[in-house]
């Protein structure tokens, strides 16, 4: 399975990176969004971490660019909300932007497994 993360806290970063490493995934990171939009148009990814706060593209932007490009392809890859925001509004804005899920910081490594275990995977390309 192939992850990218796209997070511009470079100790968040590493720590997924390596962690989903060192499960058998092939991971991919990236720091801020026009860098995972363009990680996404050259390579195949089964999983997006996206953090919503970035310089340069914020995680809603790449989301709904990368959405209305899978909208012409007719693919979708399960994005995954990074966030420290935890309350329901922002949960919802994220699902809005075009997000599959959610993921607030300090991350959860169980939470983290259970998403990767979920049945996304159907529409991905």
């Amino acid at each position: 399975m192939r992850i990218l993360v796209a997070e511009d806290d470079p100790t968040i970063r590493q720590m997924m990176a390596t962690l989903l490493s060192r499960c058998g995934f092939d991971c991919r990171s990236v720091d801020n969004g026009r860098k995972a939009v363009e990680a996404w148009e050259d390579e195949t990814f089964d999983f997006i971490f996206m953090d919503v706060q970035m310089p340069v593209m914020d995680g809603f932007a790449a989301t709904r660019m990368i959405r209305e490009k899978e909208a012409l392809k007719g693919s979708h890859t399960p994005i995954i909300a990074l966030t420290a925001h935890a309350m329901e509004q922002d949960r919802q804005q994220c699902l809005d932007s075009g997000m599959d899920d959610y993921l607030s910081k300090p991350i959860d490594l169980d939470e983290l497994f259970s998403l990767l275990k979920n049945d996304y995977s159907k529409g991905v390309s």
